[in-house]
């Protein structure tokens, strides 16, 4: 089988800045190379937005405001580099003229709307510049609401109100929603004030595997009746308890799994590269046709493309203006 393949977040550019690069040689999971050979057709490029004690991890001074417009005219340079190979894509019209033309779609994303700052016109600014996806929060409370949390109290804490009318505009200027990373009571929220389909880009089940980032099988219902989709995550730590190296077959077991909880159509890719620092049996982005090809074999050809291109590429089109 020769996939075409939908990634719903990568970190791919906070790579670019740590090792002062650009997409033709980053040295992780993607670059562009690696995107080609495996077969890319649309790469969601998330800016991760480092707050707290992980700001001063990164050697980060800035904002979280400075640092999204940073980093935005960071991928806006890079897609200026490669038009021959990368292009934004801010609609369905955009992915579809990409494709026809040879080259991948890149969909910009943000991971923690910290840099939102409770200001509601930023939102309107964002999607102005071309986001398409807002994972709501990461590791910390922001404006938004409450990230996951191993405590059970913390875990059920929800959206602030802001949180719930910036669903609300999300859904009204046409951004896709994120649920992951966020608490559970959060989840429920977003479910009760959506009237989209929402995401959740990168998590996996916490049946198989019990950490407070993964979905519980409630969830995974809920997100599928919503018509939403839970792209798999390929973070060892993730997939198995105390996961140091990721073996296809871990992937496989996570999407039988959310298959049978939410339906076939709310299984997709969400890998993290290059925000994950496990091993990995395929290696990186290049390795991604082997996968496919046992997604195939496991749930048969038209399934297998499904899960690696049509049911992400559905949500947007449900979603996008």
């Amino acid at each position: 089988m020769r996939a075409s393949f939908v990634d719903l977040h990568c970190d791919t550019l906070l790579t670019l800045r740590q090792e002062h690069c650009g997409l033709e040689n980053a040295p992780g999971h993607i670059n562009l190379k690696k995107l080609q050979q495996g077969g890319a057709l649309l790469q969601c490029l998330a800016i991760f937005v480092p707050d707290h004690e992980d700001a001063v991890k990164y050697g980060i001074t800035e904002s979280p405001w400075e640092f999204f417009n940073s980093q935005y005219a960071l991928c806006c340079r890079e897609m200026e580099r490669f038009p021959d190979v990368i292009r934004p894509a801010r609609s369905m019209a955009d992915i579809r003229r990409n494709r026809e033309a040879g080259v991948i779609s890149a969909l910009l994303t943000v991971e923690d709307g910290a840099c939102v700052e409770g200001k509601p016109e930023r939102l309107q600014t964002m999607y102005d510049l071309g986001v398409r996806l807002l994972t709501l929060t990461w590791n910390y409370v922001n404006c938004f609401g409450h990230p996951n949390s191993p405590d059970p109290a913390l875990h059920k804490l929800g959206l602030t109100q802001f949180g719930r009318e910036a669903v609300q505009e999300m859904n009204r200027l046409g951004m896709v929603v994120d649920v992951s990373h966020l608490s559970e009571g959060g989840f429920w929220d977003v479910a009760e004030e959506s009237k989209a389909p929402f995401v959740a880009s990168h998590s996996c089940a916490r049946a198989l595997c019990d950490h407070s980032r993964n979905l519980t099988d409630r969830q995974l219902r809920a997100l599928g009746d919503a018509g939403g989709v839970c792209g798999v995550n390929f973070y060892a730590c993730f997939l198995k308890p105390e996961g140091k190296h990721t073996e296809n077959e871990d992937i496989l077991r996570h999407m039988a799994h959310i298959a049978d909880k939410a339906g076939l159509e709310a299984v997709a890719l969400g890998s993290d590269f290059d925000g994950i620092d496990c091993t990995l049996e395929m290696g990186d982005y290049a390795g991604l046709p082997l996968l496919a090809e046992q997604i195939a074999d496991r749930f048969g050809y038209d399934a297998a493309e499904k899960i690696c291109r049509d049911n992400a590429l559905r949500v947007l089109a449900d979603v996008l203006r």
